[in-house]
């Protein structure tokens, strides 16, 4: 009979597929872009919240649309054992609009959110696609003006810049117009494309059934095909819905915000209404987009709260980090090398007094000093820090610069001069 440790041994445990470990310089590049993508929008007033990963699958069921591929296909639901039904949040705007109603911000107008954290999708992964994603973005409810669109948008673009990807970028954009100027266009994208049914690919069929304007989300080649002489949104809006996204458009130039209208942009979420937009790119094969979201009005209402407008969008940390060119900085550390074993206590209270001022100081462990030498060099070390039995009894410490490989002794408080040079 085998030994079960025996099968341990043999298969050792791994991430589950398309979650991934994101490990040293990778976390803090994440946690650099999501601290200036913050820096940013803090100067246009958001503040920072932060929601569950896990929540009721209602949360995600009445504002995304039973219809939508998040709900039907790619959300992570599961029964707890009070018998609720929970999902892990597979985007972040149903669980800061559920946050605003249950605090009940009503009163406190406008609400302007940022946050940032994991999301999860069952989605087949690639490049540039997870199941485990990572998010930031912000959410303005209560501004029904166009200039709060131009705002978020502003906000994303100065975000974006903020990383070092605005040249790597171009800003698409599109109207879904109002409730009146949606029924119209999907009567009329309905007629054409039952006109063209046999053409349509099978999940296509399916949503000219249910919400025909997601078609025009499809990236299948025989539907993109019939796109072209598709109807577009703009020739049914009401005079009032062109109105709006003119003004919009207008305001991106007055800031000096290049866009392309892209009139097959929907979103692939259901509450969306009038401003729809993506920052995309050209970079990453098939999963251009970047950073997008738009106006959903009729949310916070569909959720419970009151009827009040809003705005917001997300940017997916994965893809931003593909494109970015900033890098972490890196803290000088300096090695803490104990010669013989009556040194190593001295060496632990050096490096704590050196940590107190704010150097970054390791201790290395070993007999040999060439070997502990050679650790602290591929630690990453800018100097190397010798203790012996002569150091101690004349409270000094041997310095060896790791780049030109210069040695002097110096006394331990003296050793923040070194990293003023």
């Amino acid at each position: 009979m085998s030994n079960p440790q025996d099968n341990c041994r043999s298969q050792p445990l791994a991430s589950i597929r398309g979650m991934n470990d994101h490990l040293f310089e990778e976390d803090a590049l994440f946690r650099l872009m999501v601290d200036k993508i913050y820096n940013t929008c803090s100067r246009y007033g958001f503040r920072s919240v932060n929601t569950p990963i896990l929540e009721k699958v209602e949360v995600f069921t009445k504002p995304l649309g039973e219809t939508s591929d998040v709900v039907g296909k790619e959300m992570y639901v599961f029964e707890d054992r009070g018998g609720d039904m929970l999902a892990l949040r597979p985007e972040g705007t149903a669980s800061i609009v559920r946050a605003f109603i249950q605090h009940k911000l009503f009163d406190s107008l406008p609400f302007k959110a940022m946050y940032s954290g994991p999301m999860f999708r069952y989605e087949r992964p690639q490049k540039g696609r997870f199941r485990q994603l990572h998010q930031v973005g912000i959410e303005s409810i209560g501004y029904a003006d166009y200039w709060s669109d131009v705002e978020c948008i502003s906000a994303a673009y100065a975000s974006l810049q903020a990383i070092g990807v605005v040249g790597h970028v171009r800003l698409e954009i599109n109207t879904l117009g109002d409730n009146e100027s949606r029924v119209a266009y999907r009567q009329a994208l309905i007629a054409f494309f039952q006109k063209h049914a046999g053409h349509l690919s099978a999940v296509s069929q399916k949503r000219l059934e249910t919400n025909p304007l997601r078609i025009l989300d499809s990236k299948e080649e025989q539907d993109k095909a019939l796109f072209s002489d598709a109807p577009k949104m703009r020739d049914y809006l009401t005079e009032s819905a062109g109105a709006f996204f003119e003004n919009v458009l207008s305001g991106l130039k007055s800031l000096g915000i290049s866009y392309v209208i892209n009139d097959r942009l929907v979103r692939g979420l259901d509450y969306y209404i009038h401003t729809v937009f993506e920052f995309t790119t050209t970079d990453l094969g098939a999963q251009g987009t970047v950073l997008a979201g738009g106006r959903y009005d009729g949310m916070v209402a569909m959720m419970g709260g009151p009827q009040v407008p809003a705005f917001g969008w997300a940017a997916g940390l994965e893809r931003l980090s593909m494109l970015t060119n900033i890098t972490p900085e890196t803290q000088p550390v300096i090695a803490v090398i104990p010669v013989g074993d009556e040194a190593v206590e001295s060496a632990f209270k050096l490096a704590d007094m050196w940590r107190k001022l704010g150097i970054c100081a390791e201790v290395m462990r070993g007999s040999a000093v060439g070997k502990m030498l050679g650790k602290a060099d591929k630690l990453g070390a800018t100097y190397a820090a010798m203790l012996g039995s002569e150091e101690i009894a004349n409270n000094t410490v041997t310095v060896k610069n790791l780049t030109t490989g210069a040695q002097q002794s110096i006394f331990p408080q003296k050793i923040t001069d070194l990293f003023k040079a």
